[in-house]
């Protein structure tokens, strides 16, 4: 089935409605292993985002010459491709961050979410409508990372992308991994209240 979305509703739709995060639960391990910090979600984020637009489109373009039984090592490979590409230029371009997250961006080519993009959407969809997916996905993921990040970040250290803000440490409780299920738990939550309140709003069941 075609899609008939406009690139701006599939954007919206990846940050939002489809958000990876908080609404489809994907990716989950750097989501909780890493966004100890704006910065680190930032960076990963920008990662995922360039992968996944670029994923999509490749796919998108060669769909027709992709033979099913060989699709998910298809897939696989040009994500690492990507992936590649982005660990080699973070890399060169910002090695102190790179230093703190350099394994994570390796593990993209892992993350379950830019594999069922490609599978639900660029494999069937044009190269316009793959792209503005692939960038309303990426941005989502991005969006989360940094939401994750920023709430971990000021309540177990007290600081914003390294700046103290509240000049002491609230709750270091925030800094370890399983603070980073409950930061996700609590946005799930405020997600669906959302859809639940525009549901409600709008008259919808």
């Amino acid at each position: 089935m075609a899609n008939d979305k406009s690139g701006m509703q599939l954007v919206v739709n990846g940050i939002l409605s489809e958000n990876p995060i908080f609404r489809l639960a994907l990716s989950m391990c750097p989501a909780v292993g890493i966004s100890t910090t704006v910065m680190n979600g930032l960076m990963l984020g920008i990662a995922v985002l360039f992968v996944q637009v670029f994923s999509s489109v490749t796919i998108s373009i060669f769909k027709n010459v992709i033979h099913p039984r060989i699709r998910i090592p298809t897939y696989t490979l040009t994500i690492a491709t990507w992936v590649t590409v982005i660990d080699l230029v973070l890399a060169a371009l910002l090695p102190d961050a790179y230093a703190k997250m350099g394994i994570f961006v390796k593990l993209i080519v892992a993350f379950a979410i830019i594999t069922m993009r490609l599978e639900m959407f660029a494999c069937k969809e044009s190269v316009k409508d793959s792209f503005w997916d692939g960038m309303g996905m990426g941005l989502g993921f991005m969006v989360g990372m940094v939401v994750i990040g920023f709430v971990r970040e000021l309540l177990g250290s007290g600081a914003i992308l390294g700046y103290d803000v509240l000049g002491f440490k609230p709750l270091l409780f925030f800094i370890l991994p399983c603070a980073g299920f409950f930061v996700v738990g609590l946005m799930m939550a405020f997600f669906n209240w959302i859809e639940l309140y525009y549901k409600q709003s709008k008259g919808l069941k």
